[in-house]
C-alpha cells in the first residue's frame, strides 16, 4: 500500500512509499483511508521540529486527521463494511495516569500518552489502517468526505465543553463570543458557537480571500482590521491563533466573569512587554479565568461529529479549499495564501 511517511527529527524527509498493508487481526477493524486532513502539526513535523516514531521504527506515517471506510469490523463493535469513521488521535498511557484511567487522556497528567501521526503511533496518511473498535468515531454517511473535519471540530468541542462547565461556576448567560483566528479550528470554533445562539465574531489579520465570506454566511461578524474595532465585550472567547499580542489583548477585552480558552499554540522567540500588575488587577477584579485547551476525548468526538451532522453541508463543504491526490503530497504540505484546509484524497 502507499503511505505518507517522515523520518521524525529530519527536515525534508516526507516521502511516498511503498509499505505493507496492515494484516487483518483479531479484535480489530481494518479500514481503507478515504482522506487525510493537513495541518499545522503536519507541516511542523515535516519540517522536523518535533514528532516521535513508533519504538523500533525510524520513520512514521504521518497524519492524524483521518477519515477511512470500514472494510472489516468485529461483530460485536457495531460497525460495518462500508461505514464512514475517524478515528481518535492519543490513546492513554500505560500507567495510567488517573485522567487516562478514566477515559480523558486529553488530560493526561505524566505526559506518557501516544498519538497517532504525532508521537510513537503510526498516522493515517496510507491507503489502509487498523485500530481497536472503541478508537473509532462512526460518521453521518451524509457528510462525505466532509467527515474529515471532525478532528479539529473535536478540539473546539473541548474548549467549548470546558468554558460551559467553568461558567457554571455562578449565574453565567453569555451572549457574545469572539473566536480569534480563521483558520479551519477558529471556523469550527464560530460554528459551534452560532449553533449555541450566541452572536459571534470573528477576528482574522486576513482582509481578503475566502475567510470573510465563509464567515459571513455561517451569520457571525469578521473582523480584520484590529481588534479595536470591535465595540463589543465578549463573554467567551476561544484564541485560536497563539500569537502572544492577540491573547493579551483579548484576555484584557471580556466583559465581567469573561471566560477565554486558549487553543492555539504559539511559536515561540517573541518577546513583548506585559504589564502583569494590570493584568492582574483586571483577572480578579472581575473574576476571569483563562484556560488552556489540547487534544480531545471520545465525548468531545462525539460532540463534534453531532455538530457536523447539523451543520449546512454547503458551508463546510466551503472550508475545504484543496484537495490533492497522495502523490502530491508536497503541494498539499506547502500552505497557500488563500488555503483554508487542504486535504489529501488517499483514494487518488
Amino acid at each position: 500500500m502507499r503511505a505518507l511517511t517522515v523520518e521524525p527529527g529530519v527536515a525534508e524527509s516526507l516521502r511516498v512509499g511503498e509499505l505493507p498493508a496492515p494484516e487483518p487481526r483479531e479484535g480489530m477493524v481494518l479500514v481503507r483511508g478515504v482522506a487525510l486532513g493537513i495541518c499545522g502539526t503536519d507541516r511542523e513535523i515535516a519540517a522536523g521540529q518535533y514528532g516521535a516514531a513508533p519504538p523500533g521504527q525510524q520513520r512514521m506515517i504521518l497524519g492524524h486527521e483521518s477519515l477511512g471506510r470500514v472494510e472489516h469490523a468485529p461483530e460485536s463493535s457495531g460497525l460495518r463494511a462500508g461505514d464512514l469513521v475517524v478515528a481518535m488521535v492519543r490513546h492513554p498511557d500505560p500507567v495510567p495516569c488517573p485522567n487516562c484511567a478514566v477515559g480523558e487522556w486529553d488530560m493526561c497528567r505524566n505526559g506518557l500518552y501516544t498519538e497517532h501521526g504525532i508521537k510513537e503511533l503510526d498516522g493515517f496518511g496510507a491507503e489502509y489502517w487498523q485500530v481497536a473498535p472503541d478508537r473509532l468515531i462512526r460518521v453521518d454517511a451524509s457528510l462525505g468526505e466532509l467527515g474529515v473535519l471532525l478532528e479539529p471540530a473535536s478540539v473546539v468541542a473541548k474548549a467549548w465543553q470546558h468554558a460551559d462547565a467553568i461558567g457554571r461556576r455562578a449565574t453565567w448567560e453569555p451572549r457574545v463570543a469572539l473566536i480569534t483566528g480563521a483558520g479551519p479550528v477558529g471556523l469550527l470554533a464560530a460554528l459551534l458557537g452560532v449553533q449555541r445562539g450566541l452572536e459571534v465574531h470573528v477576528y482574522d489579520r486576513v482582509p481578503d480571500g475566502p475567510k470573510p465570506d465563509i464567515v459571513a454566511s455561517l451569520g457571525a461578524t469578521y473582523h480584520s482590521s484590529g481588534l479595536d474595532e470591535l465595540d463589543v465585550e465578549p463573554d467567551i472567547v476561544i484564541e485560536c491563533t497563539g500569537a502572544s499580542a492577540v491573547v493579551l489583548d483579548v484576555i484584557r477585552r471580556t466583559a465581567a466573569n469573561g471566560i477565554v480558552a486558549l487553543a492555539g499554540l504559539s511559536s515561540g522567540g517573541r518577546r513583548i512587554d506585559i504589564d502583569m500588575a494590570s493584568l492582574n488587577r483586571t483577572l480578579v477584579l472581575e473574576n476571569d479565568v483563562v484556560f488552556g485547551s489540547v487534544n480531545a476525548n471520545r465525548t468531545h468526538y462525539e460532540l463534534a461529529a453531532d455538530a457536523l451532522a447539523r451543520a449546512e453541508r454547503t458551508w463546510l463543504s466551503s472550508l475545504i479549499t484543496r484537495r490533492l491526490p497522495l502523490h502530491r503530497y508536497a503541494d498539499a504540505i506547502t500552505r497557500q495564501p488563500d488555503d483554508v484546509k487542504t486535504i489529501i484524497d488517499l483514494t487518488a
